[in-house]
């Protein structure tokens, strides 16, 4: 069986971004069963050089709208990193998933050989083969950034685990 760019992009962004709203569930009802705004979180960070949660949370939807455009050839939309509540954080996760709805999946998968090049920085510049930038760049990028968002939710004493963090795995048959 062979695994196209879409089937290893686009339904893995939609999992990951779904389960990731029941954890801002989670963390808001934590929050208000200690009596303490939630939006405490949005600036919390794993170590001082390390963006704050907010910013992890634009990060890994930036990474689920623009890899798939890069790789359909396509404009992604640009989201405003203005976020200050629960709710515009879960709204740009809604958006994130709702646009990936509207991408071609054939053209997705016909850029496993194509160059893709991306921003690094303000002033650098990648190229990498479809394939490799999805597998070896954009996976790697978007699991860090969701990642260090979980673990920061976590550190705080939010009481999440890792079925929060893997949402609903498809393919998972009773044993």
């Amino acid at each position: 069986m062979s695994l196209s760019l879409t089937q290893s992009s686009v339904p893995v962004f939609e999992r990951s971004l779904t389960a990731f709203l029941g954890v801002l569930d989670k963390a808001e009802a934590h929050a208000k069963a200690r009596k303490f705004d939630p939006t405490n979180y949005l600036g919390m960070r794993l170590a001082p050089d390390m963006f704050p949660f907010v910013r992890q949370v634009q990060n890994f939807c930036d990474n689920a709208k623009n890899a798939p455009s890069r790789l359909a050839g396509v404009a992604a939309p640009v989201f405003e990193d203005k976020e200050a509540t629960f709710a515009e954080l879960r709204d740009r996760i809604v958006r994130t998933l709702d646009y990936l709805k509207t991408l071609d999946a054939k053209a997705i998968d016909a850029a496993l050989d194509r160059e893709i090049v991306f921003a690094v920085g303000p002033n650098a510049k990648m190229k990498m083969q479809g394939g490799n930038y999805l597998l070896h760049w954009v996976l790697p990028n978007f699991y860090f950034h969701l990642t260090t968002a979980y673990d920061i939710l976590r550190a705080a004493g939010v009481e999440i685990g890792k079925r929060d963090f893997l949402g609903a795995v498809p393919g998972v048959l009773p044993a």
